[in-house]
């Protein structure tokens, strides 16, 4: 049977809508998601953490013509509902939301994962995973012709990586969550999906100790002998939303330069 792709267009992701969500910085994965996909046609929204995040945040919200923007910490369910409120009504229905946020206190990152205190495992778990599980609740109802999710996690996920401390249990439970969304919502033609990169220097990689050290064996060990860019990831992001992914659902796609396979 002949597959239904698309032909090859620089704008494969025209008249798509797509709600980013964790811009820090012009170093963000997030951020090169967001070139990737208004680069590919579609029309993009953005939010900001805070105040203080706002100023390095709302040039490159200019830059996309995100409207959608708007401030989201995914503790404060109004400023959730506020988001999904305004996505309702300047655009109806959404096709893709890429998640893109992580944080857990440095009280929880340092030291032994058997000596994290309770609350910074409970903190990082409802940053960095539930939070996923509430907006795709929500987003669910705004993608009646199918979507996709995409979220980002690492090797620390499957493999224990010096420093990454608590994050690792935490990514775990990120992708598994990834795989039984993917089960709930296939049936809605919603696709979802964990995207795994290898290091970079983004503002949530800064609290990692020694950070530097692990970009340093990355780029000296994987494959390519480079480290990957944000916009590599944001291109293989565009992709995974686009109608050539349409038979790829539940997946952990690796954009770390093979370092993955190196065990």
């Amino acid at each position: 049977m002949t597959s239904p792709l698309p032909p090859a267009s620089p704008a494969f992701l025209t008249g798509r809508r797509a709600l980013i969500v964790g811009v820090a910085n012009e170093h963000s994965l997030a951020w090169g998601c967001a070139k990737a996909m208004h680069g590919a046609g579609a029309t993009i929204g953005m939010t900001y953490l805070n105040d203080k995040a706002r100023r390095f945040v709302e040039p490159l919200a200019q830059e996309v013509a995100a409207d959608p923007f708007l401030p989201l910490e995914v503790r404060d369910s109004a400023q959730v509902d506020a988001l999904f409120d305004a996505l309702r009504e300047r655009w109806g229905t959404l096709d893709v939301l890429v998640h893109s946020i992580a944080f857990a206190p440095r009280e929880a990152l340092v030291g032994r994962v058997a000596d994290c205190p309770r609350d910074g495992f409970l903190t990082a778990m409802e940053v960095s995973c539930w939070s996923l599980l509430d907006l795709v609740r929500r987003a669910e109802p705004l993608m009646p012709n199918g979507g996709t999710i995409i979220t980002m996690s690492y090797v620390g996920a499957v493999e224990v990586i010096r420093n990454y401390g608590i994050m690792g249990p935490v990514k775990a439970a990120l992708e598994s969550a990834v795989r039984y969304l993917a089960a709930e919502l296939g049936t809605k033609g919603i696709r979802v999906h964990a995207v795994s990169p290898g290091p970079l220097a983004t503002r949530a990689a800064s609290g990692i100790p020694d950070f530097d050290k692990l970009m340093a064996d990355v780029t000296h060990r994987a494959p390519v002998q480079r480290a990957v860019t944000i916009d590599e990831v944001g291109a293989a992001c565009a992709f995974l939303a686009s109608d050539y992914a349409t038979a790829m659902t539940g997946e952990t796609l690796y954009i770390d330069g093979g370092f993955h396979i190196l065990g």
